[in-house]
């Protein structure tokens, strides 16, 4: 299988792209099984936190598979548009935490799969970049819009009208990155990081993330609305009761919701 769902712990999952011959470049299939597995991954209410992640040891994802678009008809391009929106959407859209675990080359679209998840650790060796404006193309999974939103108006313009890459220090720099692990443990430090937030409360957080990006995107005020909206979630559920517990026997918490989704 091109995406797999492997299961290291037993609130986490993580997302493995594994098509080695073409760097894990999106095919039409890759990006439809991509789509299906984070569906399913986000139906299982065990899952309180995701790694998106290669087990091809020379990329992340070198985005869409050129050769295949190459022979594509207009109306089949149109009809391959509708599955990467889809597969995109699916990984942005996601309740709980994503994180990408990227090393080597994450180009065009594998920039933009890291650019989907809520935080991304970068190796040593990661190279980012998204080359669309030299293909006759425009970065559409995403980039030109949750770019300049990580890394400000210009320079987004900067990466994307030039199209250059920029290496991992760069993408810390710029915020495109949030961590830096040295070159092989790109995988792992997401994978401690992951199980870190799935010990939290399974509410807090989806409802934490929704308040999060949610009010992002809108003025103060009704930012304050949302946040209220995800407390009042979390404070009158049965998380709450058991996080306040835990805390007071010095105990690790037995979240109720973990399994169900539900207080």
């Amino acid at each position: 299988m091109t995406v797999r769902i492997e299961r290291p712990a037993a609130h986490l999952a993580e997302l493995v792209m594994d098509r080695p011959e073409a760097l894990n470049a999106l095919s039409t299939d890759q990006a439809r099984r991509l789509r299906d597995v984070v569906q399913e991954v986000a139906a299982d209410r065990r899952v309180s936190a995701i790694v998106l992640c290669s087990a091809v040891s020379s990329a992340f994802c070198v985005g869409a598979d050129l050769k295949e678009r190459g022979r594509l008809d207009d109306d089949q391009l149109r009809a391959q548009r509708e599955v990467f929106v889809e597969s995109f959407g699916a990984v942005l859209g996601i309740e709980v935490p994503i994180i990408a675990a990227v090393h080597r080359y994450a180009l065009g679209g594998g920039c933009e799969l890291a650019l989907c998840c809520d935080l991304v650790v970068a190796a040593d060796d990661a190279v980012f970049g998204l080359p669309e404006v030299g293909l006759g193309l425009v970065p559409g999974g995403g980039g030109t819009q949750l770019l300049s939103r990580r890394v400000g108006l210009n320079r987004a313009l900067d990466l994307i009208l030039t199209g250059r890459r920029v290496t991992a220090a760069e993408a810390l720099d710029l915020g495109l990155a949030d961590r830096g692990v040295p070159a092989g443990s790109a995988r792992d430090a997401a994978r401690q990081l992951a199980e870190g937030i799935a010990a939290q409360s399974p509410i807090s957080l989806r409802a934490a993330k929704r308040a999060i990006r949610q009010g992002f995107e809108t003025d103060l005020a009704s930012g304050l609305q949302l946040e209220d909206r995800a407390w009042r979630e979390a404070a009158f559920s049965a998380d709450r009761r058991e996080g306040v517990a835990a805390f007071s026997e010095r105990r690790a918490p037995n979240w109720p919701s973990w399994g169900t989704g539900n207080d």
